[in-house]
């Protein structure tokens, strides 16, 4: 049965910090203008993470001076399908992947091809 697992959220938090830290230094060091943060509640039932901003590919001469982009992952919503914290801990590495992904420009169909 999903959605059995409590997590307080400063331990979700941490979660998403390793997340981070597992993807490859290469990639963020290319990361430029961007916040992730953990919301409680997403804004749409079944939405596990979101990226709002312009990705890096569609970036050009006349990009700056603007808001950073935002990646917000959904605490709530990612415990609510998971069965242990194991599950907990995949689910956030997926997302977190997932959603820096979108600001590198991959879209949704590559990402699925590529198990993400």
């Amino acid at each position: 049965m999903a959605g059995v697992i409590d997590m307080p959220r400063e331990a979700f938090e941490d979660l998403v910090a390793e997340a981070l830290d597992s993807v490859p230094q290469e990639l963020t060091a290319h990361m430029r203008n961007v916040v992730i943060v953990v919301e409680d509640d997403a804004p749409e039932p079944g939405l596990l993470g979101l990226y709002q901003g312009i990705p890096l590919t569609e970036r050009g001469d006349w990009y700056g001076a603007v808001l950073p982009d935002h990646i917000s992952i959904y605490r709530r919503e990612i415990l609510g399908i998971c069965d242990t914290p194991e599950d907990v801990v995949e689910e956030v590495r997926i997302t977190v992947v997932h959603e820096i992904a979108h600001h590198f420009g991959i879209d949704d169909r590559r990402l699925h091809e590529l198990g993400y």
